[in-house]
């Protein structure tokens, strides 16, 4: 598995497994079968509610430890100073580790500068490897870097086809930051696997639109999570690494962002709202 390094000298899997709206009740199933099939890296969330079956799973794979990079993220209703590492070690009880590879702020909201005061002590505690965030826009994370010691190791947004993020993309290379990608797929809206250009550059590859666009990112070195209930969907999605997308390749999906589409827009006083109220 391709590794890239983070800017803490810790290196992770430049593609994981996400378990994002799997249902608690199968997903131990799904992380046995990620881990069997050579996922070394699982990104959960408290928020998801998912975090004792990851536990499970990796328990029951037998995986060394040290072979296996877990990610968790800390909820709105506990980014503050105050219960931010009551939270993180609810996490870390549920997930049955002496440690997290990378804890990250899940949302741009509420006392994220008091919580990364706490992260960063749990990371000099040990407890964690990595500390970063999620959701943060070039000048949320801009300001957030500047007005730490301590820099984001990662910044985890939503991008795909339809939303490249290029300006996202820029902004963290020069500060840094490793960019990962939630939602590669766009969640299997917009039509994305219908896609008229997609199609064709993986006609052309000799792969799927679903391998086509997990090479995009790749090659952006943009680490990725992408989500299956199959276990050949897992196999076909690590099955990444023996090609590579030409230049052309990487210009034409750039045109489909013409047509942009968008799942979560942080900036958005509804969507704000639904979030904050989820944490209630």
């Amino acid at each position: 598995m391709q590794t890239i390094a983070l800017n803490d000298g810790n290196k992770m899997p430049i593609l994981g497994y996400g378990v994002f709206q799997i249902d608690p009740k199968e997903t131990q199933k799904c992380v046995e079968d990620a881990l069997s099939v050579g996922y070394r890296l699982i990104d959960t969330a408290a928020i998801y509610g998912n975090e004792s079956a990851v536990g499970a799973a990796i328990k029951a794979s037998g995986v060394a430890r040290n072979e296996l990079f877990i990610t968790t993220k800390l909820w709105i209703n506990n980014i503050s100073r105050n219960n931010a590492k009551a939270a993180f070690m609810e996490s870390l009880k549920k997930l049955g580790l002496e440690y997290i590879d990378l804890y990250l702020i899940h949302q741009p909201f509420n006392d994220s500068y008091g919580a990364w005061e706490v992260m960063c002590e749990l990371k000099k505690e040990g407890l964690v490897k990595s500390i970063g965030v999620s959701n943060f826009y070039p000048d949320k994370l801009t300001d957030f870097y500047f007005n730490n010691e301590v820099k984001p190791a990662l910044n985890q947004v939503e991008c795909h086809p339809f939303l490249p993020r290029f300006d996202f993309e820029e902004t963290m290379k020069n500060l840094g930051v490793t960019m990962q990608s939630w939602a590669s797929f766009a969640e299997g809206k917009n039509d994305i696997f219908n896609n008229e250009i997609l199609k064709n550059i993986a006609k052309k590859h000799n792969k799927s639109i679903a391998q086509v666009i997990l090479r995009w990112l790749i090659q952006r070195e943009i680490t990725v999570i992408p989500k299956t209930l199959s276990k050949e969907r897992m196999q076909e999605n690590i099955s990444v690494f023996d090609f590579a997308l030409d230049p052309k390749d990487m210009e034409q999906i750039a045109t489909i962002s013409q047509n942009p589409f968008i799942i979560c827009n942080h900036r958005d006083v509804k969507t704000a709202e639904f979030l904050l109220n989820l944490a209630k």
